[in-house]
């Protein structure tokens, strides 16, 4: 028998991330699940690497919200309504507890299950919920998705965290070559450059090239300030996700701010280290089957000594062959 589930959690990149092992959970504790998840249009790929998730509905709201009245955008409007309202789902669960998903999840018809008021981000999402459950805020968002999605689907969560992303990285073959992540969403999460070369240094020493990841010019432009006079340093021209997630694959270890490819990169398995400045790893830990490091907190930004020393941890993890990867990791090198 068939349980027809919509999954209702549109953003960010991280988010999405995060979320992957509670489908991983569902697929196997609920026979014949057929998943669907509405996701914005800008990271609809994350979901569709998933094996268990049957198709992914995009959602343009990031970009409706600039022309919400124009008649591109209420047409686009019409046909998601559309296309949610000629489908009954057994379980609608939503992930985020917002109102702007509760738009969402209005549309869709079937039992809707939540957050209750103590557990959501935003309280009065949880009054046009059928089912509310209770999962403890303070804890990692991997946890919490994970935990609501057992509560939904009556199991019990056991076991580390699957991503189910194996598709991406079975066979891949690892290169001496370290993937940085320099940029963030805001300027208050950037770290010191003066850090940065310390931490260069160190990767290269260890015969590692570098490749910065970076997205619109201004990031281009620091990225390539960052590794100005450096030899095997490359700034990445700007790709698509399934690019990106194609390089971190086969890189032999990421180092990067608090940001969505970060928490992607450990998702896929790679040794990670992720630099906290403006916000908390309470929440948003690293989380993957490698060595992960979540180092500083709001406010107090780890210096480069710490992070080198996670480096090393992590190299030497790695070579000693205890990451749980299914990657061969070379033993020439570092």
């Amino acid at each position: 028998m068939t349980t027809r589930i919509l999954i209702v959690r549109t953003s960010s990149l991280g988010d999405l991330v995060h979320m992957l092992p509670a489908i991983s959970d569902i697929a196997r504790h609920v026979p014949g699940a057929s998943i669907d998840w509405l996701a914005e249009e800008a990271f609809a790929e994350i979901p569709s690497w998933h094996p268990a998730v049957h198709e992914v509905i995009p959602v343009a709201h990031r970009r409706w919200r600039r022309h919400w009245w124009s008649a591109d955008t209420r047409r686009e409007r019409a046909a998601l309504r559309a296309t949610l309202g000629a489908r009954r789902y057994d379980v609608i669960l939503d992930m985020q507890a917002l109102m702007k998903s509760i738009w969402l999840v209005r549309q869709a018809s079937g039992v809707r299950h939540g957050l209750d008021w103590k557990s959501a981000r935003e309280p009065l999402a949880s009054l046009f919920y059928d089912v509310r459950h209770r999962v403890e805020f303070w804890q990692p968002a991997i946890i919490r998705q994970r935990t609501l999605a057992a509560a939904a689907f009556g199991y019990t969560v056991d076991g580390p965290p699957d991503f189910g992303l194996d598709a991406l990285t079975q066979g891949v073959a690892i290169e001496p070559a370290a993937l940085i992540m320099p940029s963030a969403s805001r300027d208050d999460k950037l770290w010191p450059d003066a850090d940065w070369q310390q931490v260069f240094d160190d990767l290269q020493a260890r015969g590692l090239a570098l490749r910065l990841l970076a997205g619109n010019e201004a990031e281009q432009a620091r990225a390539r300030e960052l590794i100005r006079g450096r030899t095997d340093a490359t700034v990445l021209p700007r790709m698509g996700l399934r690019q990106v997630a194609e390089q971190l694959a086969r890189a032999r270890i990421m180092v990067g701010l608090d940001s969505g490819l970060t928490h992607l990169s450990a998702g896929l398995g790679r040794p990670t280290i992720g630099i906290y400045k403006a916000s908390t790893p309470v929440r948003t830990p690293l989380q993957g089957p490698a060595y992960t490091a979540s180092l500083g907190e709001r406010g107090q930004a780890p210096d480069a000594g710490r992070v080198r020393a996670a480096i090393a941890e992590a190299l030497d993890e790695a070579r000693a062959g205890a990451s749980r990867t299914d990657f061969a990791v070379p033993a020439d090198g570092a």
